[in-house]
């Protein structure tokens, strides 16, 4: 796999809360310079990260209801609106988690679906974060069905708060909704190897805060 083919499973990341506006144009210019596929940073960021990838070929994510998932899902689809019409091409939002450890799958669907149908309107990805590390593998794959039948465009496993991506979660999730759905591993992937370990599993985008140092990896 070339360097130039890894590249395009990245989504360079900046979720840290201190994250400066200096290191958005940095985290901005570095995505453009190694073609790398998305940037995805917090929804104040947004219009800033925005600015600095007009016109480029690197999309622009951005995270609602980070990390936690706990919000309310109409701030969710507020906040889904908002990133979205500053600019914004992809969403990953956390699911409600605390639903899905309840039963309530109808709540945790509901919650889902919301912005994902907001996310399609603007002709945008949504990938929706399960926090497989507060799982068990029974609600993983409920959950991963629950993703796949609210419409949603990927799975992604993790914040990276509770815990990172796994090959064996990227497996189990792979397995579990077939071909016709992305899996986005995130959480802890800071090698080439890992990388690797990571796509052989499965996933088709890798969230990272680490890839340009991947992709240098990579070219040996």
């Amino acid at each position: 796999m070339s360097p130039q083919t890894i590249a395009k499973y990245i989504d360079h990341t900046l979720l840290k809360p201190d994250a400066t506006s200096t290191q958005i144009e940095n985290l901005c210019q570095e995505a453009i310079h190694f073609g790398v596929m998305a940037v995805c940073v917090n929804p104040s960021n947004v219009a800033l990260a925005a600015q600095y990838l007009q016109g480029t070929q690197v999309k622009l994510c951005s995270v609602i209801g980070f990390p936690l998932g706990a919000t309310l899902a109409a701030v969710k689809g507020f906040e889904a609106t908002q990133v979205l019409k500053q600019g914004a091409a992809e969403i990953d939002m956390v699911l409600n988690i605390g639903a899905i450890k309840s039963g309530d799958t109808a709540l945790a669907r509901a919650d889902i679906a919301q912005v994902v149908q907001i996310a399609h309107q603007h002709q945008a990805l949504c990938k929706v974060i399960i926090e497989a590390a507060l799982l068990t593998e029974a609600e993983k794959i409920t959950t991963c069905h629950l993703v796949q039948d609210a419409g949603a465009d990927f799975v992604k496993t993790s914040t990276g708060f509770q815990g990172g991506a796994t090959a064996e979660d990227v497996a189990l999730i792979k397995r579990t909704v077939g071909p016709t759905m992305g899996i986005k591993a995130a959480g802890g992937i800071k090698t080439w190897s890992q990388a690797q370990a990571m796509i052989t599993a499965g996933a088709t985008r890798l969230g990272t805060s680490s890839g340009i140092e991947i992709i240098k990896q990579a070219r040996g």
